[in-house]
């Protein structure tokens, strides 16, 4: 009875904390941009705010639209929220550890994935066709060098669950310097970009229909719909800096959920997590979105990056 209370305990502290940690994520890198390009810029809660707005106003459905496009924004955000039950955040193991492992996660963001291009399609815009389009096309080479950085890793773990390899890694700091690792870090920071729709692979500020991958899939999306997805999308910048953080410095975090261990996880991951974040902000401001024929070639970078670190440790054994 105890364990059943701390496993629903567990799931909602490492739930709150993604849900209320993520947009202030998406805050600071608006911010840390506007700084360096000498602009005062949003507020850092900025983000909190928009989501209330969009809350608050009213759907507005295409005519063409079916079951599909209203689905979409549950699915994606119940999706993403699975997925951060699964991804070690504060504590390890977490507590549903054995509902899945890396390779559920990667088809959980598939999932995802796919209904948002299929409700792209499902507007019938040529934008959305476009949008849904790139996205796929660009999904079938960040998925196998995702795949490929988190492999190198798991197998010094020997398990894909990653609570099993966060635990293990933990009790190792120094294998954060092991060449293989760092070369799965370069891959999996690059996937990172791709993944949360970054510059220089996408802007997220951009509203020109003609470079867009992400955004043109939610054009027609408004309201609730639309708040549902863009946390959803902060989330899942959340989970991928986490992975970052704790798959490869895994230093902070707790073993029990006691108050004192969960206050020390918690400012390492704050702390880990806003350096990488102020990264991604630095890399976005002195970086121009690439053309779009030239995205695939930098994700082949992150693939090879992967590849090269699996077989270096095969190779080397480290």
């Amino acid at each position: 009875m105890i364990d059943i209370a701390a496993d629903i305990a567990g799931v909602l502290v490492q739930a709150v904390l993604a849900l209320g940690f993520a947009p202030l994520v998406t805050g600071i890198i608006r911010k840390t941009k506007a700084r360096l390009q000498n602009r005062q810029g949003p507020p850092i809660l900025q983000p909190y705010l928009d989501l209330q707005k969009l809350f608050r106003k009213g759907v507005i459905i295409p005519s063409t639209a079916s079951w599909i496009f209203r689905a979409t924004p549950y699915i994606l955000f119940a999706s993403t929220l699975v997925i951060v039950l699964l991804v070690p955040t504060l504590f390890t193991p977490v507590p549903l550890h054995w509902a899945g492992d890396i390779i559920t996660v990667v088809y959980l963001f598939a999932l995802g994935r796919f209904f948002l291009a299929l409700a792209g399609l499902d507007t019938g815009t040529s934008f959305g066709g476009l949008g849904s389009s790139r996205e796929m096309s660009i999904a079938a080479i960040i998925e196998p060098a995702m795949m490929l950085a988190i492999f190198t890793v798991s197998v010094t773990a020997g398990s894909t669950n990653l609570s099993t390899i966060v635990a293990s890694l933990s009790t190792t700091p120094a294998s954060a310097v092991n060449p293989s690792h760092i070369l799965a870090f370069a891959g999996l920071f690059i996937v990172t970009l791709a993944e949360t729709g970054r510059i220089p692979v996408d802007n997220p500020a951009t509203h020109l229909e003609l470079t867009m991958i992400h955004e043109a899939m939610v054009l027609e999306y408004s309201g609730r719909y639309l708040a549902l997805i863009e946390w959803a999308s902060q989330m899942k910048l959340l989970i991928f800096l986490a992975l970052l953080s704790n798959m490869f410095f895994p230093l902070g975090m707790a073993t029990t959920l006691s108050p004192a261990a969960l206050l020390v996880a918690l400012i390492a991951i704050a702390g880990k997590t806003i350096v990488l974040a102020i990264v991604v902000a630095v890399i976005e401001s002195t970086n121009a979105k690439l053309r779009l024929f030239r995205v695939p070639e930098f994700l082949m970078v992150a693939f090879i990056l992967s590849l090269l670190a699996l077989i270096l440790y095969f190779i080397v054994g480290v």
